[in-house]
């Protein structure tokens, strides 16, 4: 007779195979059908909101494993909320608006821009965005991203756009808003301005150049002899030179070098001497910088003064201690120069070509003039010394290339006029990690006004009106309020298609002349303030959302973009941050650590993770990492993650096979019920459990990864399954113990389960519809249950810990002998323990008659004295392993003298004899 099939007929033929990659899309095609997001909504309608708003990514190109890593962050998030009960929804977003776009379609060859007007332009622009909307979309999904999918927000929605309006109106209202002449960060690939947010910094070779100006008039500090010598990297900003800064407090000294008089500053003398080659520097005279106030110098090659300033930002950091300052081309020029008079000089024009007021370099690209600069300054004899330095430089983080401060005319938000206010608000809001919040408060402490316009055509335009007839701007409540609700029937496209009489409430006239007639302002909002407006656009204009949002989670880049500009329009106009919480994630890399780029062809494409492995495996992968700090991703990487995840879901699997009989209505069980084992795995759950939904709560998953794979891959299945599968395979089906341990297993599947919902959602739901006894077509509809911390017993933790210790040193010995091939499988072996300490005797006493199922042998002895020579000397015993007396049952393969016992069944030891008896009655 064939007794291995009364072993199957045990166990459930579960069917869950894996084969994520084509498994997963049938699941969300699931999902879709049942519109699962709607589900879990009215699962929890009416419970407590948990809001986490999504940032929006920029609608250009397929997602990478950034756009991944995020997205996954954000739906574990979102569902482990769920599953804690809140009604947590998801809209995800899109930025759509900003030169990204511009660019693609000029480099598309699709249109000729400079043969099109902007409507047809932004036209363009509209598709191209609205086409990777729907794409990312798709590869969102994919992922298992969960999420009002129909119904998202786009920044270039009318409504969107209307609600822009009215937040940029409030801050106009409230005087926040201001035009102004000030350097900002000019871009002359992108050809307009951009703010800090827009600007990255990379490593850049400039020539680092000391020049000598001559003394004009000393007032009597200095001789007329004199020259002072300032250092620069920027020789091109020379033809804007209107003066030379100071500072009040420091040191300067006259030194005498071949004949000459040179002025620097006495703390910098000696490196300024080492570095232009003067052998010998004789101090001539000493003073204080606040004497040299109101010194003139000859400008090094054009007719005019430069007049010497004081100013706090001189240091001794580098350089000379005087310092060149060209007004139009540097925030502390043009502050010290507004504070002394002199005037703003900014000779290049948006493309960064010198105009005709650089003469002699008209035409002329600024970063081409610095040779030309140079050679003139050294044919003068006012060049003292060149040489180049690598360091690092703005850079456009679109275009990738250098920036330069350039004196314009552009709008402004006021920082001043709130920053206390956003500071104090910082303090409010919890910050994961905690550093985030020191370095959001430094940036806002020390960031000035925002320059909020940008010389494109896709965007947002500014809603600012300008008489005609004397060029005062026109904007208020009522022009602000028309211009909103045109856009929000219309869209901004308006704007260009419109005149400005249509754009204005009938009967507008200027308020400075009452003339009627008006232009448009051309200029369109910074992308930044698009998406910072959000909170306004969306979670206060959504019925299924709410302001402020619980959580921004975002990557660490976001601290001077979306979280910046968002506290900074919500702390406008509301007086409060958009956010109660900010989770920040670092960057991916590679295995090695390096940056992912192409060109290193070290990139990995999330699609095609969920293609060969499975979208489970990357949210695995996710969840496995410190992602506070930049994550490592690879392919060795993400074999190891798919290892762990067979484990889990092979245990899982586990379960479900070997719970056929089971009534989970029926078949529980009180914990004074339970053997001391069963207690102790459900203890461990408990535990396991606790442990988790706080990690869950911390935001930390990678406890969560961590706590669910020891669990099951150590406490389960190297220890409490692999000594339960006798008793699961061999004992009869209705037997209390069978039925003890089936209890065990299914609460830790339900839990489990639950727990791993969040992170492996297309698994979860899978294994959920083979639970018997559950409710729901989903998980994704169910609420955690709290740990079971009632059942928590110290002591009989501490006794099990204790044998798993001693179990550990056993299954050491059996493996030498396996080795050593003195047995086949450990059920063919007899253990004898010789304890070498008496902790290690009274537990193994209390064991007696179980010891050889918690060591999965046939025979298993305790003996005291001293251990024989050939038993293997281990932690706290000693082990000596021996070939089980007696024959192998066929049916459970314990070695043992019954077998044979009985004629009926001669290959079957007793216990097996009775099962199959009972088996044949049924």
């Amino acid at each position: 007779m064939d007794y291995s099939k009364t072993l199957n007929l045990l166990q459930t033929d579960f069917p869950m195979r894996g084969n994520l990659p084509s498994a997963e899309p049938a699941m969300q095609e699931r999902w879709a059908e049942m519109d699962v997001y709607e589900e879990v909504r009215k699962a929890r309608a009416g419970k407590p909101k948990f809001v986490l708003h999504d940032g929006p990514p920029y609608a250009n190109g397929d997602i990478h494993i950034g756009h991944a890593l995020n997205k996954v962050l954000k739906d574990i998030v979102v569902r482990y909320k769920s599953l804690q009960g809140f009604d947590a929804p998801y809209v995800p977003g899109w930025d759509t608006h900003g030169l990204p776009i511009e660019q693609a379609i000029a480099n598309s060859g699709r249109a000729d821009r400079k043969k099109m007007s902007t409507l047809e332009f932004r036209k363009l622009c509209a598709e191209y965005a609205w086409e990777w909307v729907e794409k990312q979309k798709k590869q969102f999904q994919r992922l298992g991203v969960r999420g009002d999918w129909g119904n998202p927000y786009v920044t270039l929605q009318p409504k969107y756009e209307a609600q822009q309006i009215r937040l940029f109106g409030e801050m106009v209202n409230k005087g926040y808003i201001y035009k102004g002449l000030k350097p900002v960060y000019w871009s002359p690939s992108s050809e307009s301005a951009l703010a800090e947010a827009e600007i990255e910094y990379r490593e850049k070779t400039s020539p680092s150049i000391y020049v000598a100006f001559q003394v004009k008039d000393g007032k009597g500090k200095l001789p007329n002899d004199a020259e002072i010598v300032i250092w620069t990297t920027t020789p091109w900003t020379l033809p804007a030179n209107l003066g030379i800064s100071v500072h009040p407090e420091l040191e300067y000294v006259v030194a005498e070098v071949d004949g000459r008089k040179f002025v620097v500053a006495e703390g910098l003398l000696e490196s300024v001497s080492k570095e232009l080659g003067w052998e010998s520097a004789n101090v001539v005279s000493r003073l204080r910088g606040a004497e040299l106030e109101y010194v003139t110098c000859n400008h090094p090659f054009y007719e005019r003064e430069s007049l010497v300033m004081l100013g706090e930002h001189v240091t001794l950091e580098a350089g000379t201690g005087c310092v060149h300052t060209a007004p139009g081309h540097g925030e502390d020029d043009f502050i010290v120069g507004q504070k002394y008079g002199i005037g703003v000089l900014s000779p290049l024009d948006d493309q960064g070509h010198y105009t005709a007021d650089a003469p002699g370099f008209e035409g002329m690209f600024y970063d081409s003039a610095n040779k030309v600069i140079t050679e003139k300054l050294k044919g003068s004899g006012h060049l003292l010394h060149m040489s180049f330095i690598k360091h690092q430089y703005a850079h456009d983080w679109r275009t990738k290339k250098p920036v330069i401060y350039r004196a314009t005319e552009q709008w402004f938000a006021s920082i001043d006029a709130f920053r206390d206010k956003m500071l104090e608000e910082i303090r409010n809001v919890k910050w994961t990690p905690s550093w985030g919040e020191v370095r959001l408060h430094n940036m806002i402490a020390d960031r000035g006004d925002w320059c909020i316009s940008r010389q494109r055509v896709w965007g947002v335009p500014i809603p600012i009106f300008y008489c005609r007839s004397c060029g005062e701007p026109l904007v208020n409540e009522s022009t602000i309020a028309h211009v909103a609700d045109i856009f929000e029937c219309e869209g901004s496209d308006a704007w260009f298609a419109k005149s400005e009489a249509e754009l204005l409430p009938a009967g507008t006239a200027c308020a400075k002349c009452g003339h009627a007639e008006f232009r448009k302002e051309t200029d369109i909002m910074d992308v930044w303030f698009d998406s910072g407006s959000s909170h306004m656009a969306v979670l206060e204009a959504r019925d299924d959302l709410q302001a402020p949002a619980d959580l921004y989670l975002e990557g660490s880049d976001q601290y001077r973009g979306w979280f910046n500009s968002s506290l900074i329009t919500s702390t406008a106009v509301h007086g409060r941050a958009p956010y109660k919480g900010v989770l920040s994630h670092g960057f991916t890399l590679d295995g090695e650590g390096r940056k992912m780029s192409k060109s290193l062809g070290n990139t990995v494409d999330p699609l095609k993770v969920c293609n060969q492995f499975g979208a489970d495996i990357l949210r695995l992968w996710v969840s496995s990492t410190d992602y506070q700090q930049d994550v490592r991703l690879s392919d060795n990487i993400l074999q190891q993650t798919a290892e762990v995840y067979r484990k889990i879901r092979n245990t899982l699997r586990f379960y479900l096979g070997n719970l056929s009989g089971f009534d989970p209505a029926n078949d529980r069980f009180a914990a004074s019920e339970l053997s001391e084992l069963d207690r102790f795995a459900l203890i461990r759950l408990e535990r396991m459990k606790e442990k988790v939904l706080n990690a869950y709560e911390n935001y930390e998953f990678h406890t969560v990864y961590q706590a669910v794979h020891h669990f099951l891959a150590v406490e389960m299945s190297a220890f409490y399954l692999d000594i339960m599968k006798d008793r699961l395979y061999a004992d009869a089906a209705d037997s209390v113990a069978r039925k003890q341990t089936q209890y065990v297993m299914y609460e830790s599947l339900l839990a489990v389960t639950q727990l791993v919902a969040p992170i492996l959602p297309h698994t979860a739901d899978e294994v959920w519809r083979y639970i018997p006894g559950v409710e729901g077509a989903t998980v994704q509809t169910t609420v955690f249950s709290p740990a079971r911390t009632e059942l928590y017993d110290a002591t009989l933790e501490r006794k099990w810990e204790a044998l798993i210790d001693v179990r550990d040193e056993v299954l050491k010995a059996l493996e030498v002998a396996r080795k050593e091939k003195r047995i086949g499988n450990s059920l063919s072996a007899r253990v004898t323990l010789y304890p070498s300490t008496k902790e290690t005797a009274e537990l193994l006493g209390r064991f007696d008659g179980e010891l050889e199922k918690l060591f999965i042998v046939s025979e298993a002895a305790v003996v005291g004295g001293e251990a024989p020579a050939d038993a293997m000397a281990l932690k706290g015993l000693a082990v000596k392993v021996d070939q089980a007396s007696g024959e192998k049952c066929e049916r459970c393969w314990i070695v043992t003298p019954e077998v044979g016992a009985n004629a009926e069944h001669p290959t079957l030891c007793n216990r097996c004899t009775h099962v199959i008896k009972h088996i044949n009655v049924l």
